[in-house]
């Protein structure tokens, strides 16, 4: 008889509410990306000039821009969502309904 603890992922019935915690653990990994950014800018600008003129020209190029702008809306879903973490520590929202409206679904 095998009595090694099965996978969670055959012990667990989906849930809605585990899609949300898993995007909420993404968005943390990705702001992490975003404060290495925010150092270099910051250390740019602590520095000389012409360091500052090269964070300046590297923060200026399209994809990165494009990085900032999902960076900034993984910020505000990272930030909804931990609102949304303590109100179900808290034992509030965990009905399929309630956490369907919450997510704008």
């Amino acid at each position: 008889m095998n009595t090694r603890p099965l996978s969670p992922f055959l012990v667990y019935r989906f849930m809605y509410t585990m899609v949300l915690s898993f995007a909420h653990r993404i968005t943390g990994t990705c702001l992490v990306v975003g404060a290495l950014l925010l150092t270099y800018g910051l250390v740019a600008l602590a520095g000389s000039a012409a360091s500052f003129e090269q964070a300046r020209r590297f923060f200026s190029h399209w994809a990165i821009r494009v990085v900032l702008v999902g960076l900034l809306a993984a910020f505000f879903y990272h930030l909804s969502n931990g609102i949304r973490h303590l109100f179900w520590d808290l034992g509030v929202g965990y009905e399929k309904s309630q956490a369907r409206a919450a997510a704008g679904g």
